[in-house]
């Protein structure tokens, strides 16, 4: 069965790249259309990118994609200028079509704000709510969390006793809750990180790396955070980082066509009661090495001025002029879900220890 894909994506500080493909029944590309408000030279330029595409199938990766590009216009004879766009941001949009991608406006988003919760209740959430949308039971959407206890949020795969200090959980009242989705421990107190994660159908990230879909998911964040005068960007795999120094991380977990994309921004730190709390460095005996891991986080209270609710404002404004999403409250199942969840997994010794 022949079918038509089109997708279309803005370069992050660059142009417009729209590709329209048809496609047969044995998944090839037999025609493609390549348009944008974009800038080349020369005229032969252009006029080989879209056949450079024909022939490749859904199963063609971004990088042999963006080979036959580079070879297509490696063959003109004149020297070749792209500008807006380079040939990996063009196979990107190419794969994003093939693999039925879909952009952020092409979904109708919910923003949750629930107010104060225990740190347990919100991981259990994380869960609740990514399933939820597997299950096609909520539309994608966006939360910030809040509480005001004392939390170490580890990685799924982490070792407990490798990334926490029992000495130190002990004596600073620490809730250890081990997260569904990977990445590092972060120290969470409250009213010192900034942490949100967002719910959505996998084919949101159809079509990109593992790696690339972490930025793709920030890019609003990045435009809130150059709002409020900081001037951020991704380190891959999963870090925010400024001139001043790592800013935050961000994790995912898929699971039913779904995924779950959540990331903590430092607002304030207690820096010498993380370095009790998580082993951070400690094979780094000198004290130049516990500075110096102190030292990689930059604090957004130190880098705006404001307030940690302005920041948040600002970010929920900035995803709902984007992307049009509207607020929402969070059901009482939902939260009345993630309590059992608590009860029966998040706070269970059986999985915060299932890595001791």
């Amino acid at each position: 069965m022949n079918q038509t894909k089109h997708f279309e994506l803005k370069v992050p500080g660059g142009k417009l790249l729209v590709v329209d493909l048809d496609i047969d029944a044995d998944s090839t590309v037999t025609a493609a259309k390549v348009s944008g408000d974009f800038f080349l030279e020369p005229e032969e330029a252009y006029e080989a990118l879209a056949p450079a595409l024909v022939g490749i199938t859904t199963a063609t990766s971004t990088e042999d994609i963006q080979s036959r590009l580079d070879a297509a216009l490696a063959r003109i004879d004149s020297p070749v200028a792209l500008h807006g766009f380079d040939t990996h941001h063009l196979a990107v949009t190419v794969k994003r079509a093939l693999s039925g991608g879909t952009d952020f406006t092409d979904h109708s988003w919910e923003i949750l704000r629930p107010g104060v919760l225990p740190t347990p209740v919100n991981v259990a959430l994380d869960e609740v709510l990514l399933n939820e949308v597997a299950e096609g039971k909520r539309g994608p959407t966006l939360r910030f969390w809040e509480w005001e206890d004392r939390a170490v949020v580890f990685g799924s795969y982490q070792s407990y006793a490798n990334e926490l200090d029992q000495e130190g959980v002990d004596k600073h009242g620490i809730i250890p809750v081990r997260r569904i989705s990977g990445g590092g421990a972060m120290f969470m107190e409250g009213g010192n990180c900034v942490t949100y994660s967002l719910y959505a159908p996998d084919s949101l990230v159809a079509g990109y790396s593992y790696e690339a879909s972490y930025e793709y998911l920030d890019q609003w964040v990045l435009a809130a955070l150059s709002k409020l005068g900081v001037n951020a960007w991704y380190v891959p795999i999963n870090d925010i980082t400024s001139d001043g120094g790592k800013i935050g991380g961000a994790a995912q977990k898929r699971r039913k066509g779904a995924v779950l994309h959540h990331t903590t921004m430092s607002y304030d730190i207690d820096a010498d009661k993380m370095m009790e709390v998580l082993r951070i460095g400690k094979v780094k005996v000198s004290s130049k090495g516990l500075a110096s891991a102190k030292k990689r986080v930059d604090p957004l209270r130190r880098q705006t001025g404001v307030p940690r609710e302005e920041i948040i404002d600002t970010m929920a404004r900035e995803f709902a002029t984007r992307y049009g999403a509207v607020d929402a409250e969070l059901s009482d199942d939902s939260l009345a879900a993630a309590r059992r969840l608590v009860d029966t997994k998040f706070l269970n010794e059986e999985w915060t220890k299932r890595i001791p």
